[in-house]
């Protein structure tokens, strides 16, 4: 069938075969589809929808448009997780080091910052050396070894979801849920996984602030990838607030090995990283149902084994060996480090985190360009939970910035962000339901 045939089908609210959509997506990726043609299919889309069978056509289409990773050679589960993005949302940097200490392995390929989120990749970058794109030798070799790797995606890796997201970014077709579903698993299925956990994000923090909307991606997001295969489950969480006590790429490693080293019990980042943990080691088959791989997951922080896995990692992957020990010496702080004291009693009734993440982007810790260089020292720490009771004067966060104007500007700017009631609000448990 041409290409304007395939367009026109769906653009009529037909349905297409998936032999058809691989020739399109055969021609998105040779170039022989031209830009306009790939702009009016995903407007067509966008307008029509698509059935399961058409979203996982299209998924395994775009993940056949390059390399397929083959981990045959490594006798563990090869299991991963994705977030749909939010602020302080670090989960990744301990959830892999955690599931590989208890016997999974984890090739974790994951992005830059998106928008006001951070990216993994980010806050990886902030250590000296390591290496985000290793040869596909080294990455083999430490996820064979070390059980995890994190890294970022390759040119061969999905292209087709390069060129077509590219289009949508500016044809105003990115928020469809085909589409999404389609980007997201095609690097994902590429990548060779055994079972996958997605963290769809839903409050005034993510991508998604209405629960209805989430629920909708991330029962696509399930379907489809269970259809092409790779067994899947979703948890929706909650994104009304910062997920971690910090905002910021450097801070943020500061805060995952806090976490790893114990220092963050009874936090919502502990309940959901232990959560997904589990979840991935049931889908694995490393655990009979959710508290047994909880305990399991507890017992490798505890031991010091995730630890340990962290170190490998950041080790094999070209970071200092003694970055888990000395992590002073390489993590280099703001020049200025401010505290944002509360202007009255009560308690911290609401936060606009998608601003919170915009400040961090403001005071250089994020890119409005593409070009842009980050400063990984820069945004908040010691960002107190919502519901916490406080007194007039005492700190709920601390700016850390590269000069003292932009310290003294983000202070008054994360001031705004946060209401403070006289009334203790009702908080939300951080993970709101489960998707299956």
């Amino acid at each position: 069938m041409l290409p304007q045939e395939i367009i026109r089908r769906k653009r009529n609210g037909g349905s297409l075969e998936a032999a058809d959509i691989a020739r399109f997506v055969r021609g998105l990726s040779d170039g022989s589809i031209s830009e306009g043609q790939v702009a009016a299919f995903a407007m067509a889309i966008w307008f029509s929808g698509m059935s399961r069978d058409e979203t996982v056509a299209l998924t395994l289409a775009m993940r056949d448009s390059g390399d397929t990773l083959d981990w045959s050679s490594i006798a563990r589960p090869i299991v991963d997780k994705h977030s749909t993005g939010g602020v302080g949302d670090n989960v990744s940097l301990m959830l892999a080091p955690i599931v590989a200490a208890c016997g999974l392995a984890v090739p974790m390929i994951s992005g830059r910052g998106l928008g006001h989120t951070g990216g993994t990749l980010d806050k990886l970058e902030s250590i000296p050396g390591y290496d985000i794109q290793p040869s596909a030798a080294l990455f083999r070799k430490t996820v064979d070894e070390v059980g995890c790797a994190i890294i970022g995606q390759t040119a061969n890796l999905a292209p087709a979801d390069k060129r077509l997201y590219a289009i949508r970014d500016v044809t105003a077709t990115v928020d469809s849920v085909p589409l999404i579903t389609a980007s997201i698993l095609s690097k994902k299925l590429a990548a060779g996984l055994q079972s996958l956990v997605l963290d769809v994000k839903v409050g005034n923090g993510s991508f998604m602030s209405d629960a209805g909307e989430a629920e909708v991606l991330a029962r696509s997001l399930v379907d489809v990838a269970n259809g092409a295969g790779v067994r899947t489950s979703a948890l929706l969480t909650d994104m009304n607030q910062p997920l971690a006590d910090a905002a910021g790429n450097a801070l943020e490693i500061w805060n995952c090995l806090a976490f790893l080293k114990g220092d963050k019990r009874g936090t919502r980042l502990e309940t959901v990283v232990m959560a997904f943990a589990a979840e991935m080691l049931v889908a694995a088959g490393a655990a009979v149902d959710p508290p047994a791989g909880e305990a399991l997951a507890r017992g490798a922080l505890e031991n010091g084994a995730a630890l340990e896995r962290f170190a490998g990692m950041v080790h094999a992957l070209g970071g200092p060996a003694d970055f888990v020990d000395r992590p002073g010496q390489y993590l280099v702080p703001a020049p200025v480090i401010l505290p944002v004291e509360a202007e009255s009693d009560g308690f911290l009734q609401s936060c606009r985190t998608r601003d919170l993440g915009m400040s961090v982007i403001a005071l250089g810790g994020g890119r409005t360009h593409p070009s842009d260089q980050i400063d990984h020292r820069v945004g908040f720490s010691a960002l107190k939970p919502l519901g916490t009771p406080i007194a007039k004067g005492e700190p709920f966060a601390f700016v850390h910035a590269a000069d003292e104007n932009a310290a003294v500007r983000a202070r008054q700017e994360i001031r705004s962000l946060y209401v403070i009631a006289d009334i203790q609000p009702e908080t939300r448990a951080p993970v709101l339901s489960r998707i299956t």
